[in-house]
């Protein structure tokens, strides 16, 4: 018998398999409780001479081994075969992926970013959810302002206390609760407002606002700063213009307009024909909202600006229809790569 098994042996050695039927009827053949061979060598164990036993036992041992390591080799063999595209032309060349882009909110809000921080602003960034005093009475916004009203901002629940923040002024608020003079900050974010939606306005939007605070800060600190970004942002040849406004932050107040860019200030339908485009606001921090945020106004004095970062990445990329922004449509994200 033990010569029976070692013919076996070299049977299962030299047993190939083409199909997972093949392999199965092979492992019936050795393995299966009911009349395989080596179950049936198992029950001849006991009419083994006894100085045969362990021989017998061990070469019957290797038999049952080596069938059961064939039949998982043979398995691997066909699966790994099933895996393996035979119709694909391998010397073709690979075909790559193609690379997404950034947002253009995300690549203008960028850029902002890096012109402000090069000149030692900080980012600070607060809750969308804030109170009242955050959002209004901080920053002088007297109880009868119409920002108040329910038809420009989202109250929570109609609790006139809670609301969407309709500016990132409010995170100007935080730090200068929390932080002493100088501080040098910039907080961008998005910013809600009940308007309607088109072309040019929406009731979500994106901000960007600065506030630095020091001993002897000037209105002319201010328009350097803003002069600086200009010509960083939209070029070296740009000019600005301030003009008188009102916020009631700050005071004296002024608007921002920039030399257009598409026609070089000469007058277009894109700038009205003024040669002028308006792209933020700003002004001298007004001595109320620095002492009602515990900074003496007597010894420190600050500026503020504030832009959306729609308007600019309008101008940047002559975009006209602020609803693209917020569509996700991959025909007009594929642009910006």
């Amino acid at each position: 018998m033990i010569a029976k098994i070692k013919e076996l042996i070299e049977e299962v050695e030299k047993f190939k398999a083409s199909t997972t039927d093949e392999i199965e009827e092979f492992r019936i053949k050795y393995l299966s409780k009911k009349g395989g061979l080596v179950t049936e060598f198992f029950s001849e164990f006991k009419n083994v001479p006894k100085e045969e036993k362990k021989e017998f036992g061990q070469i019957l041992n290797k038999l049952k081994d080596d069938v059961s390591d064939k039949v998982n080799y043979l398995k691997q063999i066909l699966k790994s075969k099933d895996v393996i595209d035979t119709s694909a032309d391998l010397s073709l060349p690979g075909s790559s992926y193609k690379i997404g882009s950034r947002h253009p909110i995300s690549i203008t809000r960028n850029e902002i970013v890096d012109i402000f921080t090069r000149l030692g602003f900080v980012i600070s960034e607060g809750p969308e959810i804030e109170d009242d005093r955050h959002v209004f009475s901080a920053l002088n916004f007297p109880p009868e302002h119409p920002a108040r009203d329910m038809q420009d901002t989202f109250f929570i629940e109609k609790n006139p206390d809670i609301l969407l923040r309709t500016h990132t002024s409010s995170v100007q608020v935080r730090v200068m609760d929390n932080q002493k003079p100088p501080i040098r900050t910039l907080s961008p974010g998005r910013v809600f407002r009940n308007e309607a939606i088109s072309a040019r306005a929406h009731c979500i939007f994106h901000q960007i606002e600065g506030l630095y605070i020091d001993k002897d800060v000037s209105f002319a600190d201010l328009k350097q700063t803003l002069l600086y970004f200009a010509k960083e942002m939209f070029g070296e040849k740009t000019k600005i213009r301030l003009r008188p406004s009102y916020f009631p932050f700050t005071e004296p107040s002024a608007e921002m307009d920039i030399s257009c860019s598409l026609c070089g200030g000469k007058g277009c339908n894109v700038c009205k024909y003024t040669g002028w485009l308006e792209i933020l606001g700003c002004g001298m921090v007004d001595p109320n909202v620095l002492e009602s945020n515990g900074i003496d106004s007597n010894i420190y004095t600050g500026y503020a600006f504030g832009m959306g970062i729609e308007r600019i990445a309008m101008l940047k990329f002559g975009i006209k229809d602020l609803r693209l922004y917020f569509e996700n449509d991959l025909r007009f994200l594929s642009q910006f790569h």
